[in-house]
């Protein structure tokens, strides 16, 4: 019986020195200490942000009394401006470009007046559009009626993405077209197939799936951004907690995944066309204790990372080398 332990000893240090995804990898990404140039700006919880590749500009949105709800920094740093009016509590953000402009798309899951709502606005802060019922929770038979919103994410064509809820009665995934009428909705709460237990963050890759963070079941499940149809999920990395955002690499090769309680960046292979297969993490990233990173994003000209870290109360840049 002993021997046979050795064995198996054995075997795991062999499986472990020739089969590590990340034996004798170099490090993927840096941290860009001089990112922002003054972080005396973040004065509240730094809970999302978003990358405007097209005009180099990095918006983040954080929570706390008298503090402004938006900050709008430069690629390289610089602070430029921030704005207040009509965001309560930021969750998630997403900057959305077309050829005639971008805009701002915010998540807010206040409970106040502005809550419980999916928000449009200039990059100035002027609001454009608001989905849902502002202060009021939702059903999930009602398709704009959210219970708070945690992420969105805008394709080119205008469609829209939003996972639903981050805690709230409402568990589900849902599509809208650019003038807003459902095209497919999918989820409750659960654990089972195309089920949720608060949807945490939603992406699209190159290749018409959906990418969703399903928190509490501790996995990402993908799903067919056509029909909606479910593809497979992914659990096997995320054991030790559950994924917060989803992220692809400006090469949609990686996709990249924080996870709040053990403060890491769980960088995965992304799976080319056809099956979904099993998770691969590639590479991770461990941050220092108590950073709670939350939701990340990534210019997708650069390549760069940005993390917004709860914690820490601050976002992080972190550079491809």
């Amino acid at each position: 019986e002993f021997e046979y332990y050795i064995f198996i000893l054995y075997l795991q240090v062999l499986k472990a020195e020739f089969f590590s995804p990340w034996r004798g990898e170099q490090q993927m990404y840096k941290l860009d200490i001089g990112w922002p140039k003054t972080p005396e700006h973040f004065t509240g919880q730094t809970f999302c942000v978003a990358v405007d590749s097209l005009h180099g500009l990095v918006y983040v949105g954080q929570r706390g009394d008298n503090v402004p709800k938006v900050l709008v920094f430069s690629e390289e740093g610089y602070f430029l401006h921030s704005w207040n009016d009509t965001v309560e509590m930021p969750h998630g953000i997403f900057v959305w470009n077309t050829a005639i402009g971008s805009s701002v798309w915010i998540t807010d899951v206040g409970t106040g007046k502005y809550g419980h709502t999916v928000k449009q606005y200039s990059p100035l802060g002027k609001l454009i559009q608001v989905l849902g019922t502002p202060g009021n929770a939702g059903s999930s038979l009602i398709p704009l009626q959210f219970d708070q919103p945690a992420e969105i994410f805008v394709e080119e064509t205008g469609d829209i993405y939003v996972v639903d809820g981050d805690g709230g009665m409402n568990n589900r995934l849902l599509k809208l077209s650019d003038d807003y009428k459902e095209i497919w909705l999918t989820g409750t709460n659960g654990s089972g197939i195309g089920q949720f237990q608060i949807p945490h963050s939603v992406t699209v890759d190159a290749f018409g799936r959906v990418w969703v963070a399903d928190r509490g079941n501790k996995r990402i499940q993908v799903f067919d951004k056509v029909t909606g149809e479910w593809l497979g999920s992914w659990s096997g990395c995320f054991s030790e907690d559950g994924p917060y955002s989803v992220r692809f690499t400006a090469d949609y090769k990686y996709l990249i995944v924080a996870q709040l309680n053990i403060n890491r960046l769980a960088i995965l292979a992304a799976p080319p066309v056809g099956s979904i297969g099993d998770c691969v993490m590639v590479h991770s990233v461990q941050l220092a204790d108590e950073t709670k990173p939350h939701l990340v994003d990534v210019d997708m000209k650069t390549g760069a990372v940005y993390v917004a870290e709860i914690g820490a109360q601050q976002v992080q840049k972190y550079v491809p080398l």
